[in-house]
């Protein structure tokens, strides 16, 4: 049976409400863009953050931090100015008026939390989560804040971390759609696979149209052991999917895992013809002439899925890699960078990046990035293998050896769980990460 993926989508749009004393309405914009929640009063229908101030709440101004003065807009305004310049993508106006809000209130959750918000529009994922946390601390029954606060984790891949917020959420309120989906996924990603589907099986009357959720539940069943559920999602996939270019990138993107190339290649081939603008059908083209190897072909579908998806960091990830096989190291090292700057967490292109320096001899800037992987991602063998090379090469026999047969325990290890060698690395999915639009 061939394995379940999931790709990103753009179309689908899911609704959820998450209610906690005030109503909380909240909608996500698309992959990279923070979800914005909107807080209102039981009695308002306007939605407006500045509504929070018409009712008592852990949102009001607090009676000790709030300062009155005539001559000066009052926080309700200022609240107001500050979420439609944030609804109107004006983020240096919204942070100074929320910042003003904080001058005179600095018990004010609302406006950490919009503080947040921006933080993570602009990416600036520790900032975000400082504020965050600051708003969950002087509301901790607000259960948006929390949610916001697993994204953050979870947009930086840090799957295990996003978990107990996103818990904390469904606990709350296990109505929500996007939270039990997002906390579905974070088990999926950590292996965790009878409970993503304990997550996950409950949202068929809403998700079932959906080829990406099918997917997801389907490989979290075959992995948890539950056969009817499995056939059940493999079922759906395949009357919903029919002959639909997201079909055939699924089916190529199952045939590319299972080493079968010249399949995939076709079932991708036929998806790109279908629909060549369909996020991800040429990344996993990259990847399928990447394996042949087609070094010339890979980098001309990874540079087409770079102008379709231009934040997703394993594109540069993976042509960095063709540029190394290319013996360019200088675009090599200028592509591991920019995987890197939109993805911190990408052991992989610190591993590029160690090479690059490897070649160029620059051994302790190597180092520095060997280190970087392995702090990630500790037990990969390829990254000991790479630093026992590099510290032979600088006369550091005896580390160097101790890395060398660290990195053959951790491959011998490994084998009895999946195929792997030190030339290689695992296939990235960044599919597998596209979020539940609420």
């Amino acid at each position: 049976m061939l394995a379940f993926f999931v790709i990103a989508t753009h179309s689908k749009q899911k609704k959820g409400t998450i209610l906690t004393g005030s109503r909380i309405a909240y909608s996500a914009i698309r992959l990279w863009i923070a979800v914005l929640f909107l807080f209102s009063s039981a009695r308002a229908s306007t939605g407006h953050l500045s509504s929070c101030f018409s009712t008592s709440g852990p949102w009001q101004a607090s009676s000790q931090g709030a300062r009155s003065d005539a001559q000066q807009p009052a926080i309700p305004e200022l609240f107001a100015s500050g979420e439609a310049a944030l609804r109107a993508g004006n983020l240096n106006e919204a942070e100074s008026l929320f910042k003003q809000v904080l001058e005179r209130d600095p018990n004010s959750a609302g406006a950490y939390a919009n503080l947040g918000v921006i933080a993570m529009r602009r990416q600036s994922w520790s900032q975000a989560l400082d504020l965050l946390n600051k708003a969950e601390k002087l509301a901790p029954s607000v259960s948006g804040i929390r949610l916001n606060i697993g994204l953050v984790y979870y947009r930086q891949s840090e799957f295990r971390s996003a978990i107990a917020p996103f818990e904390s959420v469904v606990r709350d309120h296990p109505d929500s759609v996007q939270a039990r989906y997002l906390l579905g996924l974070c088990y999926f990603f950590t292996d965790r696979d009878a409970d993503a589907v304990r997550a996950l099986q409950d949202l068929w009357p809403q998700e079932s149209e959906d080829l990406n959720y099918l997917y997801v539940l389907g490989n979290a069943a075959d992995k948890a052991g539950n056969n009817a559920l499995q056939e059940r999602a493999l079922t759906r996939f395949v009357e919903l999917g029919q002959n639909t270019a997201e079909y055939h990138l699924l089916m190529g993107k199952a045939f590319l895992n299972r080493e079968e190339n010249d399949k995939a290649l076709a079932e991708l081939e036929q998806a790109a013809q279908s629909d060549p603008n369909l996020p991800f059908v040429h990344f996993n083209l990259g990847l399928a002439y990447l394996v042949r190897p087609d070094f010339v072909h890979a980098k001309e579908e990874f540079e087409k899925d770079i102008a379709l998806e231009p934040d997703v960091a394993f594109n540069y990830d993976r042509l960095g890699l063709v540029y190394l096989y290319l013996q360019d190291d200088e675009k090599a090292g200028q592509n591991f960078r920019e995987a890197l700057r939109r993805d911190s967490h990408l052991a992989s292109s610190y591993f590029g990046l160690a090479r690059v320096y490897q070649h160029e001899k620059k051994f302790d800037e190597a180092l520095v990035a060997i280190d970087s992987a392995r702090t990630i991602e500790p037990d990969n063998p390829n990254y000991h293998n790479l630093k026992g090379q590099i510290l032979l090469r600088v006369g550091r026999s005896k580390e160097g050896q101790a890395e060398l047969d660290t990195a053959t325990r951790l491959l011998n290890a490994s084998r009895a769980r999946r195929q792997s060698e030190l030339s290689g690395e695992a296939l990235p999915q960044p599919e597998l990460t596209a979020e539940p639009k609420p």
